[in-house]
């Protein structure tokens, strides 16, 4: 909490605001630095096993031998540190490649070249999967409905997963659009629900490249949006022949690739 001064016209009070917290995260791998990345603190295991699994650097939970917050135990500042054990199956000839500092909206940041962009990507299989526009019309209210810290502070992105019912599996809140995702997608890494081929990912954002990168590599075939795609998204999610759908509010959506998959 802080406290504001509210104006509403020409009339002002002195009240108390709830913020977004943002604190940042030290990712240790075998213990080498491998990224800093600035997050809303909770979930920070789902968010470094989504992260990771973007990265193409494991492919599943066995991957993980070990995660752990800061050795020290005594140091306030303990869980901004978290630290990876690896195991011999994980891949880790891309380690290296990141700058050590990554902002909450870094999603390909610190990519060394165009092909690591495409890295660890195929395309999604063409599957008799089809929604109704009802039911994607819902999911946008289903979301926000269950967005309590953005209830509160209006300055958080979402993540949500559902079934192809319109049953929401999972959310996850962040100050970045990218980490919200990767909390989302790493849960499930956790859980060892992979592939998700029956499942559809609503942002509350836009959608950008990296977006489509992480569903495609979650195998997820609908991605929504309720803003709009890049050029790139678009061109990405068409040669993985992953559905996008973009402006999804007030029962209206523009349908950008695959639109097969949708009544």
């Amino acid at each position: 909490m802080t406290e504001i001064v509210r104006y509403r016209g020409n009339q002002h009070e002195t009240t108390q605001d709830t913020l977004t917290e943002e604190e940042p995260l030290e990712i240790r791998i075998d213990g080498e630095a491998f990224a800093v990345t600035m997050r809303s603190p909770g979930d920070d295991f789902a968010l470094v096993t989504g992260l990771l699994f973007a990265e193409g650097l494991l492919s599943g939970r066995d991957d993980i031998e070990a995660m752990g917050y800061g050795t020290e135990e005594n140091d306030p500042h303990r869980t901004n540190l978290v630290q990876v054990a690896l195991s011999p199956s994980a891949s880790t000839q891309r380690l290296g490649k990141r700058p050590l500092t990554m902002s909450a909206s870094c999603g390909v940041c610190g990519k060394a070249d165009l092909s690591d962009l495409y890295a660890n990507l195929s395309p999604l299989s063409l599957n008799t999967l089809t929604l109704s526009p009802a039911l994607l019309y819902s999911l946008p209210t289903k979301l926000r409905s269950a967005q309590e810290v953005f209830q509160k502070t209006g300055g958080l992105h979402a993540a949500g997963l559902f079934d192809t019912e319109g049953n929401l599996l999972a959310l996850q809140e962040d100050v970045g659009r990218h980490n919200a995702v990767d909390k989302v997608i790493g849960e499930q890494v956790m859980h060892n629900a992979l592939p998700l081929t029956n499942r559809i990912l609503l942002v509350s954002g836009r959608v950008s490249f990296e977006i489509v990168q992480k569903a495609v590599r979650a195998r997820i075939p609908v991605l929504c949006a309720v803003s709009a795609p890049s050029t790139l998204a678009v061109t990405l999610a068409h040669a993985m022949n992953l559905t996008l759908i973009g402006f999804l509010r007030n029962e209206t959506m523009n349908i950008y690739t695959r639109a097969e998959r949708v009544e």
